[in-house]
């Protein structure tokens, strides 16, 4: 499974800062070391062009060379720097790798970090520059009608289960009958002044594994009733579980494990390929984090396994047609010979 990174562009961030910028470190670590079918490469940085399918060219100039306002900066919660503009454009292609790998057959695929569901297209918000989930769909969108032209648009499902809003998404995808947004989120947490999305389930503080769980269940089915994806795009955010310092909701382990069992099972049924970011995640101790997102790709190595084996099973089928094929031509020709 590929799985695409940007890590070692660290921000200068000042001392206490709450971002916890080691996890992502971290991850590709323990990945490297306890998951050898996971293909690690190094995220390419998004274009301007590639940026502006979403994002307005005077915000994508103000990131580039550092003319972000104060108060823009504070916003984003970041310093400016080379480095914050420069991880900004490769956490976006990460996910567009990652989706590119999904849609050429592998089913899954992932970004270590990315799930920058706050930005908006000419602003960004809560530690979010640009909006990799929304860049990447609407490229895959684009890649797609240059090649698939009379098949109409590439239909892109957003599940957000970060526990904050993905206002930045919403906003941008509002009245677009191509991209359905789905956010299930703390009610009572950032952003405090949220963006309607297609489907929104909002959870009281405390909400545990079984509620959680019944929700999500609900939602996916609403989202089978009123779309059909060809691509799913998953916020996996590790920041409803129980030890987060921002989450303020009740996950364990295993409920953030079967939410994610939930969330590619739904997708494999229905043979949909699936691109995911990491997302947030602010435990107070970052290992407990850090293990969130690592079962995390354990499920999904399961579900790219099946993917695998389905491509193989094709592959064994399209060489039996052939066979068969050239079988018969040879048959004919020699039936045709004098």
């Amino acid at each position: 499974m590929h799985v695409f990174y940007a890590d070692h562009f660290i921000l200068p961030l000042p001392a206490g800062h709450r971002f916890p910028m080691a996890k992502y470190g971290r991850l590709r670590e323990r990945l490297a070391a306890e998951w050898p079918a996971v293909q690690l490469g190094q995220a390419l940085p998004a274009s301007d062009g590639e940026l502006a399918l979403v994002h307005t060219p005077a915000y994508i100039g103000a990131v580039q060379h550092g003319t972000l306002s104060p108060a823009a900066q504070r916003e984003i919660g970041f310093p400016w720097s080379p480095a914050m503009a420069e991880r900004a454009r490769r956490s976006v292609g990460a996910t567009i790798q990652a989706c590119r790998a999904a849609l050429s057959g592998e089913g899954l695929a992932a970004n270590i970090a990315g799930g920058t569901h706050h930005a908006y297209a000419d602003k960004g918000s809560g530690f979010c520059v640009f909006n990799d989930a929304a860049v990447a769909a609407r490229l895959m969108q684009a890649e797609h009608a240059r090649t698939h032209r009379a098949r109409g648009p590439l239909r892109v499902a957003i599940v957000d289960l970060d526990v904050h809003q993905g206002n930045g998404t919403a906003r941008i995808f509002a009245n677009d009958p191509t991209v359905f947004t789905l956010s299930l989120h703390g009610e009572k947490n950032f952003p405090f002044r949220k963006e309607p999305s297609d489907l929104d389930v909002e959870l009281p503080d405390g909400t545990g594994d079984v509620i959680y769980l019944e929700a999500l269940e609900r939602a996916l089915d609403e989202l089978a009733c009123r779309f059909e994806p060809d691509l799913v795009i998953y916020l996996a955010g590790a920041d409803p579980h129980e030890g987060d310092r921002l989450g303020r909701l009740k996950l364990t382990f295993d409920g953030l494990e079967a939410r994610d069992r939930r969330v590619m099972d739904w997708a494999w049924q229905r043979r949909l390929p699936l691109a995911f970011a990491m997302a947030g995640g602010y435990g107070t101790d970052m290992e407990a984090t850090v293990q969130a997102q690592v079962n995390t790709y354990r499920v999904a190595l399961g579900y790219h396994a099946r993917w695998a084996s389905l491509a193989g099973r094709t592959a064994s089928s399209g060489n039996a047609v052939a066979t068969r094929a050239t079988a018969s031509t040879d048959t004919r020709w020699q039936n045709a010979a004098p």
